[in-house]
């Protein structure tokens, strides 16, 4: 396996960092790449203002939408004490991927000055070198050279990596255009989003006061890579569904966006934020992971959004359902079931009931659930059961 080694402070993570990290992946044939954000640089001291070493992490994290899914951030340097050597983290990577080809990757001016680096010899011996070129089509001969004297003096292996689609930009230019109120295509749009929520480098943002459109970027900042197409897809969903059967548009935009925004956290986070906000929990929630992120992501919405109630209970209600449901929580729960980017078989038979007739495809949806949750073994919540008897008694149908 082809590993490539792309740390910094990431201080934000922006285009820059990401047109070079594709350029990387295209020239060496990465089958990993590793974003790696320093806690403590060597070389320069963070300036005042830049975000705490976690948020810098999340943001990385974040940044890998852009990338696909073979790209990863890492908090190694963040556990360490005092300053982030790249000679700690490749030793700590050789231990972990003996076998595995690593390519430490680094900007022109950092490899010009990598004789300097604290046991330069060492990670020339840990891993083989990737150097971004600005220079098109033919590297500069300052770059060329040093690939000579490394290859020469230390017997590295070095190659020089054409980036064409260079964005020639620093952490400090975007840190200063966030600050002036400027800046967010400098940034993908979950890195912008968590900025804003997070408050970070002088972005101020009225989280109670937004429209679909705004408040977009910031849902994406709660999720994993993975899931953002699952949440986009429920919007683009429940969109079309609330045109159809006439209900809010803009409450199903936001109920979709927000509905998944605590699905990542564990047990125990879930568990504290049922405590924080009083969520009662039957015996079977207690225990079931996938049941709490409705409850506690409805919670988030109403207390850090100012959501509505319809839209606070059209994202509590997604996961189970319950009997006698809003128009609004119909369509939240199916949006999430059958939004474009699910596959399973059935899925296309649903799609087709739902958009016949709302209550019928609810029924089907829910007869679907109950029968798959048996099948696997898996207690099914009574508000399932009770959603689905509510439809049978024709009290909808």
């Amino acid at each position: 396996m082809r590993i490539g080694i792309y740390g910094g402070t990431f201080n934000p993570i922006h285009r820059g960092h990401l047109t070079a990290a594709r350029a990387a992946m295209d020239v060496l044939g990465l089958d990993r790449l590793l974003l790696i954000p320093a806690s403590v640089p060597p070389h320069k001291a963070l300036p005042q203002g830049s975000a705490e070493p976690a948020d810098r992490l999340e943001m990385a994290a974040l940044a890998c939408a852009q990338l696909g899914p073979v790209a990863q951030a890492l908090d190694i340097e963040l556990h360490r004490t005092g300053p982030s050597y790249t000679v700690d983290t490749l030793r700590q990577l050789r231990m972990e991927h003996p076998e595995d080809e690593l390519w430490l990757l680094m900007g022109t001016d950092m490899f010009l000055s990598l004789e300097r680096w604290y046991h330069a010899s060492d990670i020339l011996s840990l891993a083989h070198i990737g150097a971004f070129d600005r220079a098109h089509p033919q590297p500069g001969e300052d770059l060329a050279a040093q690939k000579r004297l490394l290859e020469t003096k230390y017997g590295a292996t070095v190659a020089i990596i054409a980036n064409r689609q260079v964005i020639d930009l620093s952490s400090t230019q975007v840190r200063e255009a966030l600050a002036a109120g400027r800046g967010r295509d400098l940034v993908t749009d979950p890195v912008y989003g968590y900025i804003q929520r997070r408050g970070l480098y002088g972005v101020h943002t009225d989280l109670h006061h937004l429209t679909p459109d705004q408040l977009r970027p910031i849902a994406l900042s709660y999720l994993k890579p993975k899931r953002m197409p699952h949440v986009l897809g429920t919007e683009q969903e429940a969109v079309r569904l609330a045109r159809q059967y006439g209900a809010d548009e803009t409450q199903a935009r936001i109920a979709a966006l927000l509905h998944d925004c605590t699905k990542k956290l564990d047990m125990d986070r879930q568990l504290a934020l049922c405590r924080q906000y009083g969520i009662p929990l039957d015996d079977l929630e207690q225990h079931a992971l996938k049941l709490l992120h409705a409850k506690t992501g409805a919670a988030i919405a109403r207390d850090v959004f100012a959501v509505d109630d319809a839209v606070y209970r059209a994202i509590y209600w997604h996961t189970t359902g319950h009997a006698n449901m809003t128009k609004l929580e119909k369509i939240i729960y199916l949006a999430d079931y059958i939004e474009p980017s699910r596959d399973f078989p059935g899925v296309d038979d649903l799609r087709r009931a739902v958009h016949a007739d709302l209550d019928r495809g609810l029924l089907k949806a829910l007869d679907d659930s109950i029968r798959d949750m048996q099948q696997w073994g898996n207690p099914v919540h009574h508000n399932t059961l009770d959603a689905r008897d509510y439809l049978l008694r024709g009290k909808q149908i």
